[in-house]
């Protein structure tokens, strides 16, 4: 069908100008420079006549009397062309065009169906619903990053230009869904919100899948946060009535469990824990029904922020509780030990520490009778091994899932024809709570400080390192070895020598903290446990290599009185010692003192034996663990700190903020340093309070100059929330410094967010033209919002 829609729009005939116009054209370039005077010349005086009978033949002569042209210059040549090109573009059937993006979609030649709807939207803007459906369709079912990128952009544009209605609920949820699972979170939750702000609702089924594959990048982690806030705010201290039918859909939206679970488990993969804390805070508001992952990710998230005193709350939850396994309660339990290091709580995390090896004691001893009784009844064997090959089956199929290759479901192709089918999404469903699985194996692989043996909670060498490290640091030298000593014996080391005292010995010794090895060794004597020649042989050669010979004729007289006999090696280092020192009496009294004793060259070995295994990786692991703990020389926060945040903290929940400001004034005067956990407090407080947006003003002042000329480093969820502010209350100066800061550390910015926040609060802001009268500050206040305009787009 030939058409002149640009000729003369709404007539379907051609006008026979058109066709003399082509004939024309073989004059050269001058009558292709007069085609378009003399088409337009025919379209002004509404020369239209002479309906042609048959559509085919008149498409065929006008495209016949284009091929037909003589090939001139180049110019002119591709002039004419160009108008030919429009002419004939022009020219298609949007009847036909639908038909070939359909088929180009069933034939998955999506090149081609991107050009015809390219030339549809020339044409005749959007087509009908069912082919733009269909076209998503064919795109997000390619799983192209490219052919995905193009699907949001023709959502958006379909939004902006007040076409949703072309746009069905379940393709917004399709589409959401296959851009979060090809890794791009951004668009995906800018589909879910547009949803929401159209009123067409995902059901909480849908879109936590959505959530799901939001959360395995950081981006995606963070903004999966935002949403659940945005969303279970709709719903907070019951303002949905769940018995009106028409709420229906609303409250089918509303926010479960997994989705809370998926999206605390990305925050703490991810590190933005006060955004998880945000979500906690939210949950009692929301009606959020508690189960075993909530409690765990509970637990991992207020230790990350030093709760605790919330942390010890959930702990008599977590010891009643019937459906934890093995892995939760190591989970929860390494929180514990983690938090009492964290403040500095030494004799709690020690404490802990011995009830967890007189149960372990407790229960060998038991399992041992039981193994006994079975055996003298004639079926234990036959019992154990099918225990036990039962036991392994679980664990192995649990522990496969948990610490796995951690795959995701991503493999499995779309279809929107079984997507659509499935209703009430519960494939969806199913997916979202696998790839849940997936991220909270990811966070039970990261247990370090406790371990399980047939149910039975149980120390690692990493919580002995970093019990020791802390107790060295803290010259609690007396109170070391009491714990060391009593572990030794709820743990029965095979001999003295390879008990867990001897190993902190030995590994002082190594990193050259003679004066606490001697310490604990005199410790060790006071407590009357014995021990071998080595420790003693090892500590006298360090202090020989140190040139400290007091202290070495000291230990030397201790040994003595010990009835510790040394070897040749020792006697040679004290020796060398002596000469070294011009004592030749006293070297030559050593000498016939190690003659007298008839001591073998060959000596004792005991010490070099540990030394190579520790290198070699073998046992003793604890010696090992103990000088990785010290070599990483992780520097730890000031107990304090953790404190006074704490009461900070407490007092900005309670929204009592001169009282907060009191108590960071105090911290201050007691030497304690602010940190970022600090002033996102301080600034969350006042945002919940409102109207205080010259206090986080003055806090901006304050922050400015730490994170340039100091190592403190502010985080992404400190800064957002800080911008936060400035935009909610105008503040556009500070709020684009906040951006330059946030922009220069590579941050993500959630524009969406800010967007929605400006629009709501300042959209006539600036809006005509600028007065003609203006002071200098006024100006600026102009430039600056006019700035942060341009910034979210907002013109």
């Amino acid at each position: 069908m030939l058409c002149t829609r640009k000729f003369t729009p709404g007539r379907t005939s051609v006008s026979p100008c058109v066709l003399h116009v082509v004939q024309a054209s073989y004059a050269g370039l001058s009558s292709a420079r007069s085609f378009e005077s003399q088409v337009r010349a025919c379209s002004n005086f509404g020369y239209v006549s002479g309906s042609v009978g048959s559509h085919c033949l008149a498409k065929s002569i006008v495209q016949d009397c284009i091929l037909r042209l003589p090939k001139k210059s180049t110019f002119g040549f591709g002039l004419f062309s160009t108008m030919a090109g429009t002419i004939l573009v022009q020219a298609r059937d949007p009847a036909k065009l639908n038909v070939e993006i359909q088929n180009a979609v069933d034939e998955n030649r999506l090149n081609d169906a991107w050009k015809f709807y390219e030339q549809y939207m020339e044409m005749d803007g959007f087509p009908r619903k069912s082919v733009v459906n269909k076209l998503l369709a064919g795109f997000v079912e390619s799983c192209d990053v490219e052919w995905l990128e193009k699907v949001y952009g023709l959502v958006e544009q379909a939004i902006g230009e007040s076409k949703q209605n072309l746009l069905e609920r379940n393709m917004l949820v399709f589409v959401s869904f296959g851009l979060a699972r090809a890794g791009l979170p951004v668009p995906a939750s800018t589909v879910l919100r547009r949803m929401v702000e159209m009123e067409e609702y995902p059901p909480v089924a849908a879109w936590s899948a959505v959530l799901a594959y939001m959360s395995q990048t950081a981006q995606g982690a963070y903004v999966a946060a935002e949403l659940i806030l945005e969303i279970g705010y709709l719903f907070q201290d019951h303002r949905v009535d769940p018995r009106k039918k028409c709420n229906a859909p609303l409250i089918a939206m509303k926010p479960n469990t997994t989705a809370f679970n998926i999206a605390l488990a990305g925050c703490l993969l991810f590190g933005t824990t006060k955004k998880a804390e945000q979500l906690l805070d939210m949950m009692p508001r929301v009606g959020i029904k508690m189960d075993a992952n909530l409690l765990v990710l509970m637990a991992q998230i207020y230790e990350r922020n030093g709760r605790r005193d919330e942390l010890r709350k959930l702990q008599r939850y977590v010891d009643e509780a019937h459906n934890l396994t093995d892995v939760q309660f190591r989970q929860f339990y390494n929180c514990l030990l983690a938090c009492h290091l964290k403040f500095g709580d030494l004799d709690s995390a020690s404490n802990m520490i011995l009830e967890m090896l007189r149960k372990a004691k407790k229960a060998r001893g038991s399992l041992a009778v039981a193994t006994l009784v079975f055996d003298a009844a004639g079926r234990g064997n036959k019992f154990r091994r099918g225990a036990i090959s039962e036991s392994w089956h679980h664990s192995s199929h649990r522990e496969s899932y948990a610490y796995g290759d951690n795959r995701l479901p991503g493999n499995l192709v779309l279809s929107y024809e079984e997507f659509s089918i499935d209703r009430n999404f519960l494939r969806l469903e199913a997916e979202a709570k696998e790839v849940l699985g997936a991220l909270l194996a990811k966070l039970q692989s990261q247990v370090e400080l406790v371990t399980t043996d047939r149910g039975i909670l149980q120390p690692t060498e990493k919580i002995f390192a970093k019990l020791v490290k802390a107790f060295l640091e803290a010259d609690k030298t007396k109170d070391l070895a009491a714990f060391l000593i009593k572990a030794d014996r709820e743990d029965s080391p095979a001999s003295n020598d390879d008990s867990a005292l001897v190993h902190v010995i030995n590994s002082c010794i190594s990193l050259g903290w003679l004066d606490k090895a001697h310490d604990l060794l005199d410790e060790m004597c006071l407590a009357g446990v014995k021990t071998g020649s080595s420790v003693y042989a090892a500590l006298l050669k360090a202090y020989c290599e140190a040139n400290q010979a007091g202290n070495a004729a000291s230990l030397l007289r201790d040994a003595r009185k010990a009835g510790i006999q040394l070897d040749a090696s020792s006697y040679e280092a004290l020796i060398r010692s002596k000469v070294l020192q011009n004592d030749t009496q006293g070297a030559l009294h050593l000498y016939t003192e190690m003659k007298e004793a008839k001591i073998p060259k060959a000596g004792h070995q005991e010490f070099e034996r540990l030394v190579k295994e520790c290198a070699e990786g073998c046992e003793p692991r604890l010696m090992v663990k103990l000088l990785e703990e010290v070599k990483e020389g992780q520097a730890t926060l000031d107990s304090a700190v953790h404190d006074w945040n704490n009461v900070i903290h407490f007092f900005c929940r309670k929204r009592l903020m001169q009282d907060a400001e009191k108590a960071l004034k105090k911290m201050r005067s007691l030497g304690h340093a602010p940190n970022a956990q600090t002033f996102h407090s301080m600034v969350t407080g006042y945002a919940v309070v409102g109207g205080k947006y010259i206090e986080v003003t003055e806090l901006w002042g304050e922050m400015k100059p730490l994170a340039y000329n100091t190592s403190m480093k502010f985080d992404q969820e400190l800064l957002d929330s800080v911008l936060y502010t400035f935009v909610r209350g105008g503040f556009f100066s500070r709020a684009n410094e906040v951006l330059e800061m946030m922009e220069k550390a590579k941050m993500f910015i959630d524009k969406y967010k800010y967007r929605t926040l400006f629009l709501k609060y300042h959209k006539t802001l600036h809006k005509g033209k600028a007065p003609k009268f203006q002071t200098e500050s006024q100006l600026k206040k102009r430039e600056a919002a006019l700035a942060f305009k341009n910034w979210i787009g907002v013109c």
